[in-house]
């Protein structure tokens, strides 16, 4: 068939025009390996609580876990990003490297489960301390070399519980070397470091610090998370954090960092995870909620899109129900098409 007088053009529809097609040529496929599913491990008993501000997501007690264990591998999850509220706080967050904190606990309850569960644990200190900041605070500043010294012990002792990798999330400088020396001098050389390098100062962290229980008393933590203007600073935080032994990267927020996510892709290659935050979660809920859009869709079209950027591993409070649509066959690109 001729283009009916028209100049030649190539006729891309050809493989779009069935779903064998579309599936064929596809570029980006999202499958469970690709998820870490984060989770928050509270004090008590029988605890289930939802968080008001991110529905469908759940503060747990560490009795629980083998319901919520059951369920991710019911649905082909194996790796979980763990943040712990426990029931003592204190001006030096103890209760983060205490050897029966909350986070060890559960660590070495997952493990009874199912000892092939992949356990990341966040290494911070503003879920423990009494004034919700990431170290040892001097009046309103955050002393940076004090508080390597505590995020060393919690990363100790979370390997020590049995965590398969470490995520220090603080944004201190010289963390990552402080926490590779430690592990080492502890008998711990094979625990890799999955660093949050480049985690920005964002807007889009509310309902998380609300799950969390870490809101700061006082202040904010812009004098240490990234200003979100700056995107050739991702990349020297990250050479830092690769030349101090980080095995691994994380870019948080997600979706408004796409670019520095392929940017990390183009110059790094090591695992890229890029963490889809509580805000972003929030928003495709309450949008949801309200009839404005067709959830499954938009959830799967973030998802593919935040792989598509260059992150191999997606942190997401989304992974379950996507786990979910990807058993039943509901596959993603081919969701979106009006």
């Amino acid at each position: 068939m001729n283009n009916n007088g028209y100049p030649p053009f190539r006729r891309f529809r050809r493989l779009r025009r069935t779903e064998g097609l579309r599936r064929m040529v596809r570029e980006t496929v999202i499958n469970p390996d690709d998820f870490i599913y984060p989770m928050f491990i509270t004090a008590g008993t029988n605890v289930r609580r939802e968080v008001p501000s991110m529905p469908g997501v759940f503060q747990v007690s560490v009795d629980q876990l083998p319901r919520e264990m059951y369920e991710l591998q019911s649905l082909g999850l194996s790796s979980v990003l763990l943040f712990g509220i426990p029931d003592h706080k204190d001006e030096i967050g103890s209760s983060g490297y205490a050897e029966n904190g909350i986070i060890q606990q559960a660590v070495r309850a997952i493990k009874e489960i199912d000892d092939q569960i992949v356990v990341v644990t966040d290494v911070c200190n503003c879920e423990y301390t009494s004034h919700g900041h990431c170290g040892i605070m001097n009046g309103e500043e955050i002393l940076n070399d004090e508080t390597l010294d505590l995020l060393v012990k919690s990363a100790i002792s979370h390997a020590a519980a049995g965590a398969d990798v470490v995520a220090p999330s603080d944004m201190m400088d010289g963390r990552v070397g402080a926490i590779r020396q430690g592990l080492d001098q502890n008998g711990f050389i094979n625990t890799p470091i999955l660093s949050y390098a480049a985690k920005y100062a964002s807007a889009f962290y509310g309902p998380f610090r609300d799950a969390a229980e870490s809101v700061p008393s006082f202040g904010d933590r812009r004098s240490h998370q990234m200003d979100p203007a700056n995107r050739r600073e991702a990349f020297l935080e990250i050479e830092a954090d690769l030349d101090e032994g980080a095995d691994g990267i994380i870019i948080k927020p997600a979706m408004t960092y796409l670019d520095v996510v392929s940017g990390a892709r183009e110059r790094y290659d090591v695992p890229i995870a890029a963490y889809n935050v509580s805000g972003e979660y929030a928003m495709i809920k309450a949008a949801a909620r309200n009839g404005w859009i067709d959830e499954q869709r938009v959830i799967l079209e973030t998802m593919t899109s935040i792989k598509r950027a260059g992150a191999n591993l997606i942190i997401s409070y989304h992974a379950k129900e996507v786990a979910a649509w990807l058993q039943g066959q509901q596959l993603s690109v081919e969701a979106f098409a009006d």
